[in-house]
């Protein structure tokens, strides 16, 4: 057999060689690579990949009624979640849990058996839920602290308050969701290492990033007040048939709103039942034309102008006819009426009067400086502006004479009783607020400071209250008296507009009542508003009586002695 010649094998000697060299030499550079200049870097990604960092829930703020009383904490929750990486039964393990947290078995398992390393399974349940898996020890089981929200006045303010949405308690409606950034808080952050299979490591990274609490809450709601709106709204829905309602109640002076009430109402700590149209704050949202409510404006308008004094005299005709629009007085009256006797008999036609002295522009200047037409600028979300048409759009047939008593504009309930507030307060609008003030984590307060500005002057402010006086004495509004005090305010009936066909209904109303006691200095102001009464639907006999029930309520809560 021939042998190999020399020079051959030496030669593939040499070439393994060499490539056993650029291999060595290859290892060797990544070495130096790995373990001297990036090993910092590897080090840093391997650590990376068995971090795990897990969120650590902030106390929400406490929302707190104006004298102290929660309406909005945080308890212990407990929320159970899975490591599936250390679970090998997902099935078996799936149909033990589900009773305890109420889910459904092939939800479960599906969980369960994921890849992730994390996996929640339940939030917030109540300690006493919990424990019986805490008893059972399953592998791969695990729980955390975490608040759950409560409100513990349930539906009594549940329209203010607002809630949050399950789990992870961020602001859903109300207060909660317009202060969200204040009442949240931080979130903290708990890292740690865990192997491939989803252990703690001992001695392995351990790092928490406390949360920082949320700032508390101090409403201007007060309680007593809320609950006495709430009973009397409640009976007048019963009395009348009103398919809903609503109650603003203020303190003029500071803007404060001490009750907001609406019905239907719901409790924010189960909504499972809850109709859509129940969780709606309606005094902010939902518009309406004021009727003869709006006969403030008018006269109020007119007497800054000049044109007018509260004896002034008008001969009242039987009735005005604009094109096909016939305008006619509902009450009986003589024929000539003062300024003031208009505003107590609720005269449409006395009011078209003076409107048409006071002219389309003139008109719309002060309902806007009256805060119609906008939103206030509450501190609440989706506050409706109503709607005020430009001068321009106004027509030159009836548009004066129907704003003038009340149609042709929409505005809240809490818009009007802003506009009463003017009058209460000689002549100044100060911004509604729900929030007094906001407490920070260590206890630094910041009150609420409202805008402020004049509309009409104190000596007009004066003599608005005398006619609103008379209204109760004399006139429409006998039913909102209150026994020893002297109260102002002014009826309104109107009939209800009907978006979806364009009309007004023939048979359903808005009935409301404005007012303000005590008439000499006003504290309180009230604005009463009932939709679609069936029975006593009118201003005078279906929302009179409430605002004189509340009323005499809220003077007593907040101390005002009878008389004035």
């Amino acid at each position: 057999m021939e042998q190999e010649a020399p020079s051959r094998r030496n030669g593939r000697l040499v070439s393994v060689g060499v490539l056993l060299v650029i291999a060595w030499t290859l290892i060797g550079y990544r070495l130096t690579v790995v373990q001297g200049a990036r090993a910092d870097e590897f080090a840093a990604r391997g650590l990376e990949q068995r971090l795990q960092s897990e969120i650590l829930a902030a106390d929400r703020g406490t929302i707190f009624d104006r004298d102290g009383r929660e309406l909005a904490v945080n308890v212990e929750g407990v929320t159970v979640y899975a490591n599936p990486r250390e679970i090998t039964d997902p099935e078996s393990l799936a149909s033990l849990l589900a009773p305890w947290l109420a889910r459904n078995p092939t939800d479960l398992a599906q969980d369960l058996a994921s890849d992730a390393a994390f996996v929640y399974l339940a939030r917030q349940l109540d300690p006493e839920s919990a424990q019986p898996i805490r008893d059972a020890g399953l592998t791969g089981i695990h729980f955390l602290s975490e608040p759950r929200r409560v409100y513990p006045t349930g539906a009594l303010a549940a329209h203010v308050v607002g809630f949050v949405s399950d789990g992870d308690n961020a602001g859903l409606e109300g207060i909660e969701l317009f202060y969200e950034a204040e009442l949240a808080g931080t979130p903290g952050v708990l890292l740690v290492e865990r192997d491939p299979q989803g252990r703690v490591i001992p001695q392995g990274e351990y790092r928490v990033e406390h949360p920082e609490q949320g700032s508390d809450l101090v409403l201007t709601i007060k309680s007593e007040i809320q609950y006495s709106a709430t009973q009397a709204l409640a009976a007048a829905l019963e009395r009348t048939g009103a398919t809903s309602g609503s109650v603003v109640v203020l303190d003029p002076e500071s803007g404060e709103i001490l009750a907001m009430v609406n019905l239907p109402s719901f409790d924010p700590n189960d909504r499972s039942g809850a109709p859509v149209d129940a969780l709606r704050n309606r005094a902010v949202t939902d518009v309406f034309e004021p009727g003869s409510t709006q006969k403030l404006v008018t006269i109020a308008g007119a007497l800054e102008s000049g044109i007018v004094a509260p004896n002034t005299s008008f001969e009242i005709p039987p009735r005005i006819e604009i094109l096909d629009t016939v305008f006619r007085d509902v009450t009986v009256h003589p024929d000539r009426l003062t300024v003031t006797e208009i505003v107590a008999h609720s005269s449409n036609l006395g009011t078209i009067l003076v409107g048409d002295l006071l002219g389309i522009r003139r008109l719309y200047t002060y309902m806007y400086s009256f805060g119609q037409g906008r939103p206030s600028g509450l501190d609440f979300p989706g506050e409706a502006g109503g709607v005020l048409r430009p001068p321009e759009d106004w027509c030159i047939t009836t548009c004066l004479a129907g704003t003038s008593i009340g149609y042709h504009v929409s505005v809240t309930p809490l818009q009007m009783a802003m506009v009463y507030a003017v009058v209460a307060n000689d002549g100044m609008w100060v911004q509604p607020h729900l929030v007094k003030e906001i407490v920070d984590g260590e206890g630094n307060r910041q009150a609420i400071l409202p805008l402020a500005r004049r509309v009409i002057s104190v000596e007009t402010a004066a003599q608005m209250r005398i006619m609103l006086e008379a209204v109760v004495l004399r006139g429409t509004g006998s039913a909102a008296a209150v026994p020893g005090y002297r109260v102002g305010g002014k009826t309104g009936t109107t009939e209800k507009y009907l978006p979806d066909i364009q009309e007004y209904s023939k048979e359903e109303v808005v009935a409301s009542f404005i007012g303000m006691a005590p008439i000499g200095d006003p504290q309180i102001v009230i604005a009463v508003v009932l939709d679609s009464p069936q029975e006593y639907a009118s201003g005078g006999r279906g929302a009179a009586p409430v605002f004189a029930e509340v009323m005499l309520a809220a003077l007593h809560h907040v101390g005002v002695i009878p008389g004035g």
